[in-house]
């Protein structure tokens, strides 16, 4: 997953080029208008919100062009529109939305305004708009209208092409001066051999063809192609009018070249390297050839990242992507999927033992140090192979393949290199199946909590319960939390499970007396989703349950990310009036530091110091030390995992509260729930009725 400094990264970037587009088009001297799909604007030049300076105001992203001609109109902008608003607007939409031919808008100040707006291909509209006030004025001297555009303009012979005049933004903006123009033909402007971008003699203004010149310098522009047929000194001639586009043309470039490559090291990016191996593939499968993927990921690199900074972090990845680079062939492809890792496809190979051998080259050439800012920083990889076409003839199939075989490296030995093997598939495949049901079971609400009852040591009574989430499956019978949680954890999923396992826990405890409780875990990623507070408030809320009866317990590698958001979070719980514990004591790096950053109403420790306490001397003595400390807090200590008398005699001896455990009950669905403490409530009235006796 990317980290967030990385996230922040590449949304910079976004931000730059976007900002770099809108300079270029600030840039013509034309006003540019882009449109999404429904008429909203996406981005306009500064030349565009002058031309339109009385409804200037109006312009953000999201507006509707509609909306803005309304007002224009309501304010008297167009004077044409006078006495049929609705008339005219609707005309000017159809114009937008059937867009083709050009056309003239006249302005309450009295310029005119040429319009040409064109459909982009995912239905937007680009538009242009050209003053042309002053041509309007001069129409009848066709000189002056032809010397005074701002436009670099053309006058070309239609019978052998020859340059027959130019306008002073043509001789300004291509270099060449008027005689040297008119010595010309229009193609000795041509960078390429191509056809004149007027193809039919209708007399008809045409536009749309793109042309790449060659300025008096030497320097190449791209140019947006405008003509018109007309008599020129009695001869049939055309006029061309030329927009510049190079700059719109070299941020176009740069926005397709970030979408393919990485921000950070220019290295491409999975799209772009799946094109080079389906290119590597096709050729493949026309030979015996055999084509390697080998996926690379950095071991431990999030520490590097948390010790030096992500500036270090930053230059430890381009530092790394050029020793990768310098250590393949030419033909080899090279990418950088994510954020510490890294594919290389290896092509022409006719055995695996060529894979080995570049395997072994790329970790010996990142082993070496690298001096960052000061610092010598040392970094392991481990590398996942996959192998076509055994392990696939796809692109997304090798990648997946070596993805596997990766994950099976760095678990089996951390800076070494592995196969992939069908087995790791077939438990991708199960994981897989097991994401997919369970996503399927909490929609149709198939998953259950499960009770399991924490006694008080002291008196033998139920003062509470977990609950404790069940997944009945149709055809495997209970399905194990240790199998689908992980998953969960993975995927997502555990923020809806999470959420129906409070509210149901919430509902079942509503109707058990008063003072028992009930206790629901918490996964750290519940924290990071932002909806903690608002999904127990509301399974509060909906359930009746006073929240002093509702118990969160939340473990260690929690509080391991010293977040302002979580111990927020969970003072705003505490605040509502609900309890919180720590659950597994005693596993964590630094458990007695956690309980300085909240204070915890009470403390479950870990099954792991209760399991032979009767023999173990070590364990009853840190048994004795919790106990001791948690009555020093005034917090209630709870031992889980309580499976024999010797524990639990152990346990109350050392005065410890609760005690949780297959000795005392297994986790019950709520209906059992119920009985046990109908039976309770029986024990406890025979016991009234035998005081009162006495």
């Amino acid at each position: 997953m990317q980290s967030r400094a990385e996230a922040e990264t590449v949304i910079a970037e976004a931000r730059k080029s976007h900002e770099r587009l809108r300079q270029a088009v600030d840039l013509l001297p034309q006003g540019i208008v882009i449109l999404d799909p429904e008429g909203r604007y996406v981005l306009w030049n500064k030349q565009y919100a002058e031309i339109y300076s009385k409804t200037a105001d109006l312009f953000q992203e999201g507006a509707r062009l509609e909306d803005t001609l309304r007002v224009g109109v309501a304010r008297g902008d167009y004077p044409e529109a006078a006495g049929h608003e609705e008339e005219w607007i609707a005309a000017r939409l159809k114009k937008l939305y059937e867009p083709g031919k050009r056309h003239e808008q006249t302005l309450s100040d009295g310029r005119v305004i040429l319009i040409e707006e064109r459909r982009t291909d995912d239905g937007g509209v680009v538009g242009l708009r050209v003053d042309i006030t002053e041509l309007k004025q001069r129409e009848a001297s066709f000189r002056l209208l032809f010397d005074g555009n701002p436009v670099p303009m053309i006058v070309c012979a239609l019978d052998d092409e020859r340059i027959l005049g130019v306008n002073d933004a043509a001789i300004a903006h291509y270099g060449y001066s008027r005689a040297e123009f008119e010595r010309l033909k229009i193609r000795s402007l041509q960078a390429f051999d191509s056809e004149p971008p007027w193809t039919d003699r209708s007399g008809e203004e045409q536009a749309g063809r793109t042309w790449k010149h060659v300025k008096a310098d030497g320097a190449l522009i791209d140019l947006a192609i405008y003509s018109r047929e007309l008599t020129y000194h009695e001869r049939p001639a055309v006029l061309l009018a030329l927009m510049d586009i190079t700059e719109r043309k070299r941020a176009e470039a740069r926005l397709t070249f970030m979408a393919q490559h990485d921000g950070l090291t220019g290295l491409p990016n999975r799209n772009k390297l799946r094109q080079a191996m389906d290119e590597m593939l096709v050729h493949t499968r026309r030979s015996a050839e055999k084509v390697a993927v080998l996926m690379l990921g950095l071991d431990n690199f999030k520490s590097v990242n948390d010790t030096l900074g992500h500036a270090v972090g930053d230059k430890l990845l381009r530092g790394v992507a050029k020793r990768l680079r310098s250590t393949l062939r030419e033909e080899d492809a090279l990418a950088r999927l994510n954020s510490d890792e890294f594919a290389v496809v290896q092509s022409g190979l006719t055995r695996p033992e060529d894979a080995v051998m570049l395997a072994k080259r790329l970790l010996e050439a990142i082993a070496d140090p690298y001096l960052l800012d000061g610092h010598s920083v040392v970094i392991g990889a481990s590398i996942g192979i996959a192998m076509a076409p055994g392990d696939g003839d796809e692109s997304e199939k090798l990648l997946k393949s070596a993805g596997m075989a990766l994950s099976r490296a760095k678990l089996d030995a951390r800076g070494s290199f592995a196969f992939f093997e069908a087995a790791l598939d077939a438990k991708a495949q199960s994981r897989r199946k097991i994401e997919v049901e369970l996503r399927d079971a909490i929609q149709n609400d198939v998953l259950r909590p499960y009770y399991q009852p924490l006694i008080d040591l002291s008196s033998g009574r139920i003062t509470g319960f977990e609950a404790l989430v069940r997944w009945p499956h149709a055809e495997r019978g209970m399905v194990s939390p240790a199998e689908f949680i992980p998953v969960a954890e993975e995927t997502g999923l555990i923020n809806p499970l999470g959420g129906l396992m409070l509210r149901r826990a919430c509902l079942d405890a509503a109707t058990w007396p008063d003072d028992v409780r009930v206790a629901v875990n918490l996964s750290p990623l519940q924290f990071r989703s932002g909806n903690l507070l608002s999904m127990v408030t509301d399974a509060l809320k909906h359930s009746g349950l006073p929240p002093r009866r509702l118990e969160l317990e939340i473990t260690e590698t929690l509080l391991l990310e010293k977040s302002a958001q979580v111990l927020a979070t969970l003072h705003a719980l505490r605040a509502l009036g609900v309890r919180i514990s720590m659950d597994d004591f005693g596993t964590g790096y630094s458990s007695l530091s956690y309980l300085r950053s909240f204070p915890f109403d009470k403390i479950k420790i870990d099954q792991s110091f209760v399991r032979d306490l009767g023999a173990n001397r070590e364990a009853q003595a840190i048994i004795r030390s919790i106990v001791s400390l948690g009555r020093g807090l005034g917090v209630i200590i709870t031992a889980e995992g309580v499976e024999t008398e010797a524990e639990l005699s152990c346990l109350r001896t050392e005065g410890c509260d609760e005690g949780q455990g297959f000795l005392f009950s297994k986790a019950r669905p709520n209906a059992e729930i119920i009985g046990l403490l109908a039976a309770q409530r029986g024990i406890d009235a025979a016991d009234e009725d035998a005081a009162l006796v006495a």
